[in-house]
């Protein structure tokens, strides 16, 4: 007998069994990625933030459907980790949001479903690229509709859905220089794939698609395609933001208004349901938005932030939320992410009120840096990440944050994060010049790191050997060495010639001799800088440098 509908118990059981397969196949996803330093990887980014969708979809009584996606999106959202992560429980929020409202889930309400969970991803990411976990879930998303069309029978519909999907996967590497120049396939998209099949082995039985291990290509143009990778460079220089009160009798258009908001800035998201509409945009021009959305009724909560200078909103937030204690609030705390407990320390003696433990190998959750910011017990906060791959979810978690203004200084070392400190006065209470004082600061800094292959590949035409220490500069490998002094001596040869200072962390496996030792290697380099020397005893790199 066909299945045709799929019940809210079902569905729980689907949303746990994704998760439990891509937990046991996250190294393997790990794998996929191309940059040979160890990281926070997209596997076990992915895993741990379907775990905590998992977790709260276990915790439903599964009455109903509504019940079970509510608990996915909330729990994907605040345990998003890394880039990837974020992008996931942005799938999962909207495909919540499309089928929130059945009592039984058939082909037609699955397939659009997953459009709105694809609509909803691509709102989030503001320069989309082909070949990406998106262009997996869109295509699986055009493939769902058509065959919803032409089927009732949820086992056929989920099975060629899927197979789609790894058809599109395997074409991953044609649309994305860097994945066909190191013989991957890309690795979110393989992520959510075996969430995907995850979850339909729980109504198909003895479903089985292999999840090959990926064989690494030795090209040696590997990895050319990453000196193209752009920085987070502000394009438009006001944040504006702003909620519609829909007339019901003004017609509203989401795709025009999308298009419009493209045409005059950046970084655009649109969520909007029955009453509201709700926008974000970055733009030279924030009337003209302004104007756009008076098109479908009455404004309020417009927030415009000048973000070159941070200056005052034209129109404050409301008033704060009563706290839960009794104590007056800060008027400005800082929340920094930290590996080891050295840095952590130093963020502390420089004012950081909340320290969360994390950074390379252990991407912080959105909850982690929400939990954070509440415990400072602030008006303002402002959010250090000091890794790019903690930028967005300390994004998504200012945009969560309601009692609290979040403001986000993208720093994306440990060392930019500490010169962002101590650039600020420890007396200057003005949120929006601590801020600017910071990106100055920061733009100041070049960073160094060294840390170890783990994994064989090619660089440039140079073969790069597991165990091989690297040197790595503003995030670009220039130097490997089977000997680490010979790689610290070259990295800082590579460095600002005419630097001031340079500060020289040493890491967790490094002694206090040793270090003294290479402080000397510096010394004699720069004659006329000053060296200063601190024992970081972070995880991952030997030594990170700054030179300012």
């Amino acid at each position: 007998m066909k299945l045709k509908v799929i019940e809210a118990k079902q569905l729980q059981a689907m949303f746990i069994a994704g998760a439990q397969l891509l937990d046991e196949q996250k190294q393997i996803i790990n794998e996929l990625n191309v940059f040979p330093v160890p990281d926070g990887d997209t596997g076990t980014n992915m895993s741990l933030t379907m775990l905590a969708a998992a977790k709260e979809v276990g915790l439903v009584e599964a009455s109903s459907v509504a019940e079970v996606v509510k608990a996915a999106a909330v729990g994907s959202l605040r345990g998003a980790r890394g880039n990837s992560g974020v992008i996931l429980s942005q799938l999962i929020r909207g495909f919540a949001r499309g089928i929130e409202e059945h009592t039984q889930i058939d082909t037609i309400a699955l397939a659009n479903a997953l459009q709105k969970g694809v609509d909803t991803a691509y709102k989030a990411v503001m320069k989309p690229k082909e070949g990406t976990i998106l262009t997996v879930a869109r295509e699986m998303a055009i493939k769902a509709l058509e065959i919803s069309l032409e089927t009732s029978d949820i086992e056929k519909f989920i099975k060629e859905v899927l197979e789609h999907g790894y058809d599109i996967l395997s074409k991953t590497p044609d649309m994305l220089p860097v994945l066909k120049e190191a013989g991957v396939v890309d690795a979110g998209g393989q992520g959510l794939l075996c969430i995907v099949e995850g979850a339909a082995r729980v109504i198909i039985e003895n479903l089985e698609v292999e999840i090959k291990k990926p064989e690494i290509s030795t090209s040696e143009a590997a990895f050319s395609a990453l000196r193209n990778f752009n920085t987070e460079d502000i394009t438009f220089g006001y944040c504006t933001e702003f909620i519609v009160e829909k007339s019901k009798t003004l017609a509203y258009d989401e795709e025009d208004t999308k298009m419009y908001l493209d045409s005059i800035g950046d970084s655009i998201v649109v969520v909007s349901d029955e009453d509201y509409i709700k926008v974000h945009v970055h733009t030279d021009d924030p009337g003209l938005a302004l104007q756009k959305g008076l098109e479908f009724g009455a404004l309020n909560h417009i927030k415009i932030e000048n973000m070159r200078t941070q200056h005052s909103s034209i129109f404050h937030e409301n008033e704060e939320s009563q706290s839960n204690t009794h104590l007056p609030k800060k008027d400005l705390a800082f929340v920094s992410i930290a590996a080891g407990s050295g840095i952590a320390e130093i963020m502390q003696s420089l004012g950081v009120d909340q320290v969360i433990e994390g950074g390379q190998t252990m991407n912080p959750s959105t909850e982690d840096i929400l939990s954070a910011i509440k415990a400072c017990h602030a008006r303002e906060v402002i959010v250090l990440p000091n890794n790019k791959n903690i930028i967005l979810a300390a994004e998504q978690a200012a945009i969560i944050e309601e009692e609290t203004k979040v403001y986000v200084v993208p720093t994306k070392t440990l060392p930019q994060g500490i010169s962002a400190m101590i650039a600020q006065d420890g007396i200057q209470k003005d949120a929006s010049r601590v801020i600017q004082d910071m990106n100055e600061a920061i733009a100041l800094v070049e960073t160094a790191q060294i840390t170890i292959a783990v994994r064989d590949t090619v660089i440039d035409g140079e073969n790069i050997i597991e165990g091989e220490y690297l040197g790595i500069l503003e995030g670009k490998i220039v130097v490997h060495h089977q000997e680490l002094k010979e790689t610290f001596i070259t990295l800082l040869k590579k460095m600002k010639e005419d630097a001031e200072v340079i500060t020289i962390y040493y890491g967790e496996d490094i002694t206090e001799e040793t270090a003294k030792s290479f402080k000397l290697e510096a010394e004699s380099i720069y004659e006329e800088a000053d060296i200063e020397l601190y024992n970081g005893n972070q995880p991952v790199y030997y030594f990170m440098i700054s030179a300012e």
